[in-house]
């Protein structure tokens, strides 16, 4: 009983500390509040499904980053495959959902740079939101997207100047 309540104390703890974070970081993965919610809810199901599995070779922060992105990746793959979202590209579908989130209260500006980030490739997204937004060391992005810094390096090297030219001939 003694051990349940301190994993349940411990999960508490990591809720509180961690939600508005992953919170954050879903959100600019989907875009649309009520899913990050919904994606944040199944990230922490399963942390603490797997707590007693942690056995901290990680920082617990890059544990929980990984099972966020993870969640928020199969979560956009799901959408790609329901029949609502096939005549958009993925692109499409985020910027539309973005334009029409009343959650969103960025202006022009800030919508044509989400759309200059929504054209990037998901995984140069991924890269750019964890450098430009969280300002994560390239280091902490190796352990959650399981990549090597050159590539995370050369992935955000490509994705600020994709952003670049998007602006430049969008603008």
């Amino acid at each position: 009983m003694e051990e349940l309540n301190r994993t349940k104390s411990a999960f508490e703890e990591i809720v509180e500390n961690y939600k508005e974070r992953l919170y954050w970081h879903i959100r600019k993965m989907v875009l649309v509040h009520e899913d990050a919610d919904d994606i944040l809810q199944d990230t922490f199901l399963k942390v603490r499904k797997n707590l007693d599995k942690f056995k901290g070779d990680s920082k617990l922060y890059t544990w929980l980053y990984r099972i966020a992105t993870n969640e928020a990746i199969n979560f956009l793959n799901a959408k790609k495959r329901k029949p609502e979202t096939v005549s958009l590209s993925q692109e499409e579908y985020l910027f539309e959902n973005l334009k029409s989130d009343v959650y969103f209260e960025g202006d022009k500006l800030q919508l044509e740079f989400q759309r200059a980030i929504l054209s990037l490739p998901e995984k140069q997204r991924i890269v750019f939101n964890m450098k430009y937004f969280d300002e994560m060391k390239y280091s902490d992005m190796s352990e959650i997207l399981d990549t090597s810094v050159g590539a995370l390096k050369a992935s955000y090297h490509h994705a600020v100047k994709k952003i670049k030219s998007f602006i430049r001939n969008e603008g």
